[in-house]
């Protein structure tokens, strides 16, 4: 019995850690996957961000996303992301951050409700309130 009970027991799962730039590349992807659809237009806003955001060079920001796409395809949620915005922004940092996400999906010219479902979840989630998700969604599309 005591073999059987130790072929089940519950081992510790470790918990990948990230940084602030991987966190918010992970956040632009999950916001580029959730139509189901993975455009280049979308990926290419992403770069783009990434660089101006983050000051990296252009190589280190392809790795950034190739690893943020690894980390969103593995994770179960979005919490070691959010949790990660949420530990080195303030509130109007995180404002910023719905913004860039809104200029992801608007990438393509359309915002497809899952996108817009996404955004807004992350948004809660990094306690930015409706009318400042709605602020920087207007921004965005300006």
């Amino acid at each position: 019995m005591k073999k059987l009970l130790t072929e089940f027991s519950v081992q510790p799962i470790e918990t990948p850690t990230v940084d602030f730039n991987t966190a918010l590349a992970a956040l632009m992807v999950e916001v580029m996957r959730s139509d189901g659809k993975l455009l280049a237009v979308e990926l290419k806003q992403i770069e783009e961000l990434l660089v101006e955001q983050c000051e990296l060079e252009r190589a280190q920001v392809d790795a950034l996303i190739k690893t943020a796409q690894l980390l969103v395809e593995q994770a179960i949620d979005l919490y070691l992301f959010i949790k990660q915005v949420n530990n080195h922004t303030d509130d109007v940092e995180r404002i910023e951050i719905v913004q860039l996400l809104w200029y992801v999906a608007y990438a393509d010219g359309n915002i497809d409700s899952y996108e817009d479902h996404t955004i807004r979840k992350i948004s809660g989630l990094m306690y930015v309130t409706h009318a400042d998700f709605i602020a920087a969604k207007l921004a965005a599309s300006a």
